[in-house]
C-alpha cells in the first residue's frame, strides 16, 4: 500500500491556489480538466515531495474544484492536512505575515494549526526534535477553531 493523495473540495479556484501555492508553498504538479463532467482536478506537492509527486504522483494534495455552485460544510470532518516544516516559528510567522491565522500556535516548539480559505484544518509539525518554546509563541492564545 501507498499513499497517493488526500483530496479536497473548494468553491474559490483562485483564492485557494492563491493560497496553497504563493502562500503555502505548494507547487502545482498536474491538472485534469474534465468537460464532460464539469470539473478540474489540481494536484500539488511540497517542495521535498515535487519530484515523487510529478514521477510517481504521490504524495499529493488534491483540490477539486466543481465548475456548478455548491456549498461544502465541515470543512474539518474529514480530519486535517500535515506538513512537516524545517521550522515551525519562522514558518508561522511568514504565514502570518501574509494575512494568514495561527489557529493554533506552536507553543510547544512542534505543533501548530491553521486554516485554508475553505476551512481546511492544516497540521504544521516542526521536523525533528521540537524546538525550544519561545516568545510570542509560547504565551499566545488559541484563535477560533482548528
Amino acid at each position: 500500500m501507498r499513499y497517493l493523495h488526500t483530496m479536497v473540495r473548494v468553491k474559490d479556484l483562485d483564492a485557494s491556489l492563491d493560497f496553497y501555492t504563493r502562500i503555502f508553498g505548494l507547487k502545482e504538479v498536474r491538472r485534469i480538466e474534465n468537460d464532460k463532467g464539469r470539473f478540474t482536478l489540481i494536484f500539488l506537492a511540497a517542495d521535498e515531495d515535487a519530484e515523487a509527486g510529478e514521477t510517481l504522483r504521490a504524495p499529493l494534495l488534491e483540490l477539486t474544484y466543481n465548475w456548478d455552485p455548491e456549498d461544502y460544510t465541515g470543512g474539518r470532518n474529514f480530519g486535517h492536512l500535515a506538513y512537516e516544516v524545517d521550522n515551525i516559528y519562522d514558518t508561522c510567522q511568514r504565514l502570518m505575515d501574509l494575512g494568514v491565522t495561527i489557529n493554533r500556535p506552536p507553543r510547544d516548539g512542534n505543533m501548530a494549526f491553521v486554516r485554508s480559505p475553505d476551512g481546511i484544518s492544516i497540521e504544521l509539525l516542526q521536523k525533528g526534535p521540537a524546538l525550544e518554546p519561545a516568545e510570542p509563541w509560547a504565551s499566545m492564545p488559541n484563535t477560533g477553531s482548528w
